[in-house]
């Protein structure tokens, strides 16, 4: 007895633990160290048994109490010596290892229990594609989809009229099947859906004609999809009742609608964010000019200020996307401004481009370049004022 671990030390627990926690930590040593999964380890096999006895004990209410009294001498002469102790006394562990190894001890034992009650019917899945725009202000759209209704011949039962169905004999009508099966821990308890009569508990002798026995006829539908101002890429919408029919009297499962959101040539999405940016001309960066800006409401004029730098941000406040809880609450629209500089020039461009640099710079305009200027270009250049030429150059 000396030598046997502390249960709450063998689980990996305090002795404050709950049974929620003692489950937990179990089921991870069982699946770590079961024999199934460590064929012919020896250590793994110890340590499974050790940490199996630990929780037979800890997790029976009565049982707990005596070991955090007397401890391991709790269970002297009751088969709780090293090797020996009693694992066909463990009760039910069924859900457990049903649950960790299904497909061990049954090929796959499902952790939700078939039962010929009323249950809901599966969800169904599709996608609809919209514009940036329509996600922004929402939209209505239609989407196509073969949907089951139940057979107006049979009313769902899948028989042909004027006969029934039977109860499944495989079953006796309760839709599953109980077995066991020889485990380290004596006979494992296992639950399956039954695979005569697939859950119902029961069979179709003759079945309809129009529905071939399945009790329900597939149609193509068209449905009305509501799509929210403000969703995102990737969000889906539920629409009830619009699944796949339910099961003995069950409810219609769920259709399930993900948008997908095409890209905008202009526009980036943040959360409810947008940005975008803007070009500005040379002459009205240095200047200050009024500018119209895109956003998704349409153009808005933008004031720039004089001597306004390249990638500047402006916040356009209340010109992002919608909230999803509150279409009247938006987002803001923050847009870069990039001074455009243009690459091809005439010489009377680069003539006034050459003056305005010596006038920025203190020099005097070159010999040179006023030899190129032509009689009529220097009529008009005394014409117009300087933010004219400035434009005039930049257009």
């Amino acid at each position: 007895m000396a030598d046997k671990r502390d249960y709450y030390e063998v689980l990996g627990v305090s002795r404050s633990a709950t049974d929620a926690d003692l489950k937990k930590a179990y089921r991870q040593l069982a699946k770590k160290y079961h024999p199934d999964t460590n064929p012919g380890d020896k250590e793994a096999e110890a340590k499974f048994k050790e940490a199996s006895e630990a929780y037979t004990v800890l997790s029976d209410a009565d049982k707990r109490r005596q070991y955090d009294q007397f401890g391991h001498s709790a269970f002297d002469g009751a088969g709780g010596g090293a090797g020996g102790f009693d694992f066909g006394n463990m009760g039910d562990m069924g859900d457990i290892f049903g649950d960790l190894f299904g497909d061990l001890f049954g090929g796959g034992r499902s952790r939700s229990r078939a039962n010929n009650g009323p249950m809901k019917g599966q969800n169904l899945r599709t996608s609809v594609r919209i514009t940036f725009e329509e996600a922004v202000f929402g939209v209505e759209k239609e989407i196509e989809l073969t949907l089951k209704d139940e057979c107006t011949t049979c009313h769902g039962t899948g028989a042909k009229p004027g006969t029934q169905t039977q109860t499944c004999s495989k079953c006796g009508g309760k839709g599953q099947v109980v077995f066991t099966q020889q485990s380290l821990f004596g006979m494992v308890r296992n639950v399956q859906t039954c695979p005569d009569c697939k859950g119902s508990g029961k069979i179709v002798k003759d079945k309809c004609p129009d529905c071939y026995g399945s009790g329900y006829i597939s149609k193509k539908k068209t449905i009305k999809v509501s799509i929210p101002a403000g969703i995102d890429d990737g969000q889906s919408i539920r629409i009830r009742d619009k699944g796949e029919p339910g099961v003995n009297g069950g409810e219609r499962g769920d259709l399930l609608v993900e948008v997908s959101v095409s890209r905008h040539p202009n526009f980036v999405r943040q959360e409810y964010d947008i940005f975008s940016t803007a070009p500005i001309s040379y002459a009205d960066a240095a200047l200050g000019a009024d500018v119209r800006i895109s956003t998704v409401d349409g153009d808005v004029i933008y004031t720039v200020k004089p001597g306004t730098q390249t990638d500047t941000k402006v916040r356009l406040r209340a010109k992002g996307v919608p909230t999803l809880r509150n279409k009247q609450v938006r987002g803001d629209h923050y847009v870069t401004l990039v001074v455009q500089v243009p690459t091809k020039l005439t010489n009377e461009q680069k003539t006034l481009l050459k003056q305005f640099d010596d006038a920025m710079t203190g020099k005097d305009s070159s010999t040179e370049s006023n030899q190129q200027d032509t009689t009529e270009s220097k009529e008009k250049a005394k014409k117009k004022g300087l933010k004219d030429k400035i434009n005039e150059f930049f257009e």
